[in-house]
């Protein structure tokens, strides 16, 4: 993919690329060892901003430096995936699609908590961007886990077991775990609540 792309989703001549090549393409992206260089290239491009725009939607949201020094969402989300320990499919996406929720939420949100109810909004967000490109339905279904409860590891100490129970028990609980902790480390901030 090269150049600038044409409003229909067309790059200089080039036909847009099918649903199948787009899976394929973030699916090798994201069980390679550096998927924030090709999404950035990606998204340098043109690609991600006329094929992916709910991704190209990160890009524009700044965050709390207090927070999140690292800068917008897009550059939190890269930092996400450059600290993740394995390259499992369902953990890489759900390191993408983490965040995807905080455009639509800070629209709709307050100015105290502009983000309130990110993952909620992200979980549902991912999931139709995984089935637009045609991902396995388990897979689907392990991302928006992953996207919808991605907050609570840090509320687990203060919560009672019959709240967390549940969530803890789930085979995915250990995904999440390293989701957290990726999340963590891609803030530039300590890791104690780990």
């Amino acid at each position: 993919y090269t150049g600038e792309p044409h409003p229909d989703g067309a790059a200089r001549g080039l036909p847009a690329p099918s649903i199948e090549d787009q899976r394929e393409l973030l699916r090798g992206l994201l069980t390679s060892g550096y998927p924030d260089k090709g999404l950035e290239l990606l998204h340098r491009t043109g690609f991600v901003a006329a094929f992916w725009p709910e991704l190209a939607a990160m890009a524009s949201v700044e965050q709390s430096k207090e927070y999140h020094p690292e800068g917008d969402v897009w550059t939190h989300t890269l930092a996400a995936l450059r600290s993740r320990k394995h390259f499992g499919i369902a953990l890489a996406a759900a390191l993408l699609l983490h965040d995807m929720g905080k455009p639509a939420a800070r629209e709709g949100g307050n100015r105290e908590r502009p983000f309130e109810n990110h993952a909620e909004i992200g979980a549902g967000l991912a999931t139709r961007f995984l089935r637009r490109l045609g991902f396995s339905d388990s897979l689907v279904a392990q991302v928006e886990y992953l996207v919808r409860f991605h907050m609570m590891p840090a509320a687990l100490p203060r919560l009672p077991l019959y709240r967390t129970e549940r969530l803890m028990s789930s085979p995915l609980f250990p995904e999440l775990l390293e989701l957290y902790r990726a999340d963590l480390a891609s803030t530039y901030r300590e890791p104690s609540g780990y």
